[in-house]
């Protein structure tokens, strides 16, 4: 069943993206999410005690996971991130970033060298960037014109509302 809907949702979607592409418009239904409180253990009438999952619309999931592997692309290729960079590289990862860390400490205290650590907290980073900052840091890094207007419209006027039980927060 889910072959035969592929193939025939295949083409209507593929236009439609192409369509907003070109034109670096974002249906305003890709940009509404709906904010889910999922129970995961505990006492229920603790709101510590739920996760909140946040639902986009199918289509816009399918486009931003295009125009991310647009933007990777383009950022392997003009290699804009230097080998140090852990965090949403392929094949790296926290734990990837500790042993490098652990392998030049531990080397600096073996050489009889000084050693100072300084530890700092991003807590919800992408929750405070600047939508402005990161489009100029898009165009600065030689991304095209057409990805660099979808994600300016992607990032805009997103909306988002809380349904529980059916009910909706408006």
């Amino acid at each position: 069943m889910e072959k035969e809907l592929a193939d025939v949702t295949a083409k209507p979607l593929s236009i439609i993206f192409e369509k907003s592409w070109r034109t670096g418009e974002v249906p305003e239904v890709w940009r509404k999410a709906s904010i889910t409180p999922v129970f995961k253990k505990g006492k229920k009438e603790d709101p510590g005690n739920y996760r909140l999952i946040s639902l986009t619309s199918t289509p816009g999931k399918v486009m931003e996971q295009l125009i991310l592997d647009v933007i990777s692309k383009h950022v392997e290729e003009k290699k804009l991130i230097g080998s140090g960079q852990h965090g949403f590289t392929k094949g790296k990862s926290c734990l990837t970033n500790l042993i490098v860390f652990y392998y030049r400490m531990t080397g600096w205290v073996d050489g009889r060298r000084a050693v100072a650590v300084v530890y700092l907290k991003f807590s919800k980073a992408f929750d405070t960037v600047s939508h402005n900052f990161l489009i100029g840091k898009l165009r600065k890094c030689g991304l095209d014109e057409r990805t660099v207007r979808w994600m300016e419209n992607w990032l805009c006027d997103r909306t988002q509302r809380v349904v529980i039980s059916g009910a909706e927060s408006s």
